[in-house]
């Protein structure tokens, strides 16, 4: 027997399990497919290598769907501060200067998807397949049919592919990307520190790449080093020893004693960009429609408004009576978020190259730019604002706003 459902979600995710959310309490019936179950989280356990930083606008998505509880009462660490510097140039953004508690939050991955994994068990029109893989999908034009390994049957009226960078569904109905890898890797080291719980989350540019510390809850961080793909490689096979010698060699004062080394982890860099993120029936969300350069973490951040911005355009047409299946409504979706999305990558690639180079003049430009953007606190405050997701044409979700 085949089970119908207006919407069907591939991807169980953090941003798929955000736009299950986002539907849930409307008129639409909604399946959600994930082929993993996370793990459950105790608070005994060490930190998750995978971390985001998430911004207000993410917070308040969360916050509107009744995820944020549970995020809460998992783990968080919110951070004031946010360092980035070069050579002589040096900025720090301030929650303080526009009157806000915090700039945003450091989060584990799998908190966050098991915070909205939970907050579905709130809505009846959302019915939730997990641990489930899917067999075949076929789509004909109009609308798909999924089979499950347990051989049910699923129709969906609109597919969403929040099925992550490699996405089967986008490569199933024939959705081109455009993409490329960056000349680096990411080294994420996960460590215990001599501090205390910090506040700040920093960058510095030096000329083999960027260096990051991102604060984690109690006396932990995660660090993050951009280097050669050979480098990261040759850090990664070192022994903890040897590797916790070469990270205090290398990194700044401000990193203080690091006590151990609890985990490594690496990823390449790649940019990617799904062509069209609709076509009839179909559309792409998160990962599966883009992936930046992580160097702002703004990869999450712009999925979850993804998936706000879905879900509010889909409501909208269902209750104007509208197909919301029907390219026109679906390109209201790509409309909002395509060409924002590219901003953002645009913005993060143009960071990215403009640091990664040493020529003379470039680098006195970016250290006059940062020393300027330190002096000029309309500036500071407005560069604060858009990566707060404070600003911009956002999703009523996003600013806070329910739905329904």
């Amino acid at each position: 027997m085949t089970e119908k459902f207006d919407v069907v979600i591939v991807g169980g995710g953090m941003v798929g399990a955000a736009v299950a959310c986002c539907l849930g309490g409307s008129k639409l019936r909604v399946a959600l497919i994930e082929s993993q179950v996370p793990e459950a989280f105790s608070s005994q356990q060490p930190h998750d290598l995978r971390v985001s930083a998430l911004s207000i606008a993410s917070k308040n998505i969360l916050q509107t769907v009744g995820a944020w509880q549970g995020v809460v009462s998992r783990r968080l660490c919110p951070f004031q501060r946010m360092r980035v510097w070069e050579s002589s140039g040096d900025t720090t953004f301030n929650s303080n200067d526009i009157k806000k508690s915090e700039l945003g939050f450091i989060v584990e991955n799998r908190v966050t998807q098991l915070a909205l994994l939970d907050a579905l068990e709130q809505f009846g029109n959302v019915t939730l397949f997990m641990p489930q893989n899917i067999k075949s999908i076929d789509y004909n034009g109009i609308d798909s049919t999924l089979i499950l390994e347990d051989g049910r049957e699923l129709q969906a009226n609109l597919l969403v592919a929040a099925d992550g960078g490699h996405s089967r569904v986008r490569q199933t109905v024939g959705l081109g990307v455009t993409s490329w890898d960056y000349n680096q890797q990411a080294l994420v080291i996960y460590i215990e520190t001599a501090y205390g719980q910090q506040d700040i989350t920093w960058q510095r540019f030096v000329p083999t790449g960027p260096q990051a510390f991102l604060p984690l809850d109690g006396n932990f961080g995660s660090i993050v080093w951009y280097n050669s793909a050979d480098e990261v490689r040759r850090l990664k096979n070192l022994p903890a020893d040897q590797l916790k010698t070469e990270l205090m060699e290398a990194f700044p004062d401000c990193l203080g004693e690091v006590k151990q080394i609890l985990g490594v982890a690496s990823f390449p860099l790649r940019r990617q960009h799904a062509q069209h993120y609709v076509k009839q029936g179909v559309v792409l969300v998160g990962d599966a429609a883009h992936m930046i350069n992580p160097l702002a973490g703004q990869g999450v951040n712009i999925g979850l408004l993804d998936a706000a911005a879905l879900a509010e355009v889909l409501i909208q047409a269902e209750n104007h009576g509208k197909d919301i299946a029907d390219l026109a409504v679906l390109k209201q979706y790509e409309n909002l978020r395509r060409n924002e999305n590219l901003k953002m990558m645009t913005l993060m690639d143009m960071f990215y190259y403009f640091f990664s180079n040493e020529i003379l003049p470039l680098k006195l430009l970016r250290n006059f730019g940062l020393g300027f953007a330190q002096r000029i606190m309309p500036l500071r405050n407005k560069i604060m604002k858009v990566a707060m997701g404070l600003e911009g044409n956002l999703p009523k979700q996003a600013r806070g706003l329910p739905l329904l």
